[in-house]
Formats: C-alpha cells, sequence, structure tokens
C-alpha cells in the first residue's frame, strides 16, 4: 500500500504558509515561493536582531557626544574621563540623562573634568 505523507507533509507546508500570511502574489499560497520567502525574511531578521544592537549604540554615542559638546567636553575626553572617576554608567543610561536631565548629565561631566 502507498503512503502519501498526508498528515504530515501538509501540517509542514501549512507552517510555512502560515509565516508567508501578508506577503504579495503567490508568494503567499504557493508552497515552494513561499518557503522561499520565508527563508529569506528569517535570515533577514536574525541579521537585523544583531544591527538593531549596533544601530542603538551608535545613536546613544551620538546623543552623549552631542551632550557632552555644549558642557565643554568630547565624547572620548568624557568617556575617558568617567572610566577613570570610576563611574559606571553605560552609554543607554548616559544618552537617557542627557535627554531628559541635562542639569544631571553636566553634573557628571563636571565631576568628570574634576578627576
Amino acid at each position: 500500500m502507498r503512503v502519501k505523507k498526508g498528515f504530515k507533509a501538509r501540517r509542514r507546508r501549512n507552517r510555512i504558509l502560515k509565516l508567508a500570511k501578508g506577503y504579495r502574489g503567490r508568494r503567499k499560497n504557493c508552497y515552494k515561493r513561499a518557503n522561499q520567502a520565508v527563508e529569506r525574511a528569517l535570515d533577514y531578521a536574525s541579521r537585523d536582531r544583531m544591527q538593531r544592537k549596533r544601530d542603538f549604540r551608535r545613536l546613544w554615542i551620538v546623543r552623549i557626544n552631542a551632550a557632552a559638546r555644549t558642557v565643554g567636553l568630547s565624547y572620548s575626553k568624557l568617556i575617558a574621563g568617567l572610566s577613570k572617576a570610576g563611574i559606571n554608567l553605560n552609554r543607554k543610561v548616559l544618552s537617557d540623562i542627557a535627554i531628559a536631565d541635562p542639569s544631571g548629565f553636566a553634573a557628571v561631566a563636571n565631576s568628570v573634568k574634576a578627576a
């Protein structure tokens, strides 16, 4: 008797087609095209998760640099001074302080100048 792999194969194909929901043209309802599109989309998703971390770090550095220049420091001098002074603030927190509380950021920068 011939085995058609009905249930398992259909479940596998439906899983891919469900991931391809919202795609245009045959990419949403033709298994082969949908599989190619979904594989590519998953590749891009994993690449962009790493890239998002890079992009946010660059944004934080730009914000810190802009705030540091208003108090008469460059970004590199500020970061070097923070490590020398033993102030453990990461770039995300520093940029949040720079935006939300400029006077607090100025106090941090002045403590770096003093050290």
